[in-house]
């Protein structure tokens, strides 16, 4: 997600405010008070980076918080990796705002930290360093022809369709009939939607314009999702499952000897995965209504699911240029329910497409060599936030448990986090006693490197921009797609 390589120029833009930016910042406009207070660095300004904070402030008076982002922007994934036709699950930005303009909080924006600033200057600055930046690496599929031309990753599809600057280039080409996303989680469904949603849909969400563009002359009207093991396994929840049910101008093309068994399955399920089960069954296999059966007739794009299929090898064109097709193999279970495996069976199977989108899971990278890193588990190794052999070090979000669940379970964990943080100040296992410099010391060092950091006053000036860019064409936003154009907005 770094925006970094593009500042050179961008930084040159606010030189002459720096001066005044640090005055401001050490003459305590920031609120605080100069009475000796626990100061905690908080590295990502995602839904794990504010709930942490939030959790802090509230437990403790004396804990004054920072946090560290290394976009002009805040919020991570609440603003670059929700489905912009689900505007109800960014609500928790108001939330996180509330937050950041408390007295004892503030936002460090475009500050890169592993590059900028090292975490080991950090730790000499605050008391205590939490690490919430998140998973913005892919899990490779490791099969062959996975780089062709029309093979993407979901999390830079998305990231593309919501305004990421790093995927502002990404231009796929949507003149295929038919795209194969790889993965069954909520994701691979937002991309599904996202490429089958009608364009009036979408023209009211806060999707980026270059999407929406490529979007209104897409050719893709098949849109299969493709998974490893069966329909009891599946990884998406009811909800995204029937959304896709209701999609306007869309039916559903199941294959019916994939829910073979599964009726007799369903009555052992837990109650979630029993109703979501039902829901697939009714689908794939029961006759719909008369009005169902007319909207179904009349639909020009179709979705499905397809279970017990693993990718073997992208299939290239006569040229060896692009996508052609998707070699999967055919899988069988062993086991049941959560922990049934999937085993080959040695048959396979070619589906033509263009393309291809892997949605199996993003992954942690390592932030910097002082930091232990588990790169097979890509997570920082933690006892309850607490980083194995680094005192004052904690992790939460998925820098902490690896890339699962939704933004509830990211708050819960991340709360978590903060406690085993509050616990350690109390027993006195972190030590708070000696006075630490906190942001004076970190801004001191950004000066002498040039890096101008964005504070939460001027990302409300971006914010303002994109709400009345937005305004103008009935979509609640317009965003900003580089960080040379934040960086301008915000030093206006």
């Amino acid at each position: 997600m770094s925006g970094h390589k593009m500042l050179s120029s961008g930084s040159k833009l606010w030189t002459s405010g720096r001066s005044s930016w640090i005055s401001r910042l050490h003459n305590g406009v920031t609120g605080r008070g100069k009475a000796c207070s626990t100061k905690v660095c908080i590295v990502g300004s995602g839904p794990a980076g504010f709930y942490t904070a939030q959790h802090l402030i509230k437990a403790r008076p004396d804990v004054e918080v920072d946090i560290y982002e290394r976009l002009p922007v805040p919020f991570g994934l609440v603003r670059f990796g929700v489905a912009p036709d689900h505007p109800e699950v960014k609500n928790v930005i108001n939330t996180f705002t509330q937050t950041a303009k408390h007295s004892r909080c503030s936002f460090f924006g475009n500050v890169n930290v592993g590059k900028d600033v090292s975490v080991a200057e950090l730790q000499e600055a605050y008391h205590a360093v939490v690490l919430s930046y998140g998973a913005e690496g892919n899990r490779s599929m490791g099969v062959p022809g996975e780089d062709l031309a029309g093979v993407y990753a979901a999390k830079d599809f998305v990231g593309w369709y919501n305004g990421l600057p790093s995927c502002r280039e990404l231009s796929p080409d949507l003149s295929c009939e038919t795209a194969v996303i790889l993965g069954q989680g909520n994701v691979a469904l937002d991309v599904a939607r996202v490429l089958l949603s009608p364009i009036d849909f979408l023209k009211n969400t806060d999707i980026s314009q270059p999407a929406l563009e490529a979007l209104a002359g897409s050719q893709v009207r098949r849109v299969l999702v493709v998974g490893r093991r069966g329909p009891t396994q599946v990884a998406c929840t009811i909800k995204e499952f029937r959304e896709m049910v209701k999609l306007p101008n869309t039916r559903p093309e199941m294959m019916a000897a994939d829910f073979e068994g599964v009726t007799e399955a369903v009555k052992d399920l837990p109650r979630p995965r029993k109703r979501l089960t039902e829901l697939m069954l009714k689908t794939a296999l029961e006759t719909p209504g008369e009005k169902e059966q007319e909207r179904r007739d009349e639909a020009s794009h179709i979705w499905g699911f397809r279970f017990f299929r693993s990718p073997v090898e992208i299939l290239a064109d006569p040229e060896n240029s692009r996508t052609a097709g998707i070699r999967l193999a055919v899988n069988r279970l062993e086991g049941s329910g959560e922990g049934a495996r999937a085993v080959l069976t040695g048959e396979v199977e070619d589906v033509t497409c263009g393309l291809v989108i892997s949605s199996i899971g993003y992954k942690s990278l390592p932030i910097d060599p002082s930091v232990p890193f588990d790169s097979r588990k890509a997570i920082v190794p933690n006892n309850m936030g607490r980083i194995q052999q680094a005192a004052g070090l904690y992790c939460s979000g998925w820098l902490k448990t690896g890339p699962t669940g939704v933004i509830a379970t990211t708050m819960n964990n991340s709360f978590d986090t903060a406690r085993s943080v509050v616990e350690d100040m109390d027993s006195g296992t972190l030590d708070a006693s000696s006075a630490k410099p906190g942001s004076q010391s970190i801004s001191a060092l950004l000066e002498k490197r040039g890096v101008m950091p964005v504070t939460f006053s001027d990302w409300e000036k971006i914010d303002s921009v994109e709400t009345r860019r937005g305004e103008a064409s009935g979509k609640p936003r317009e965003k900003l797609l580089t960080v040379e154009e934040m960086l301008q907005e915000a030093r206006k």
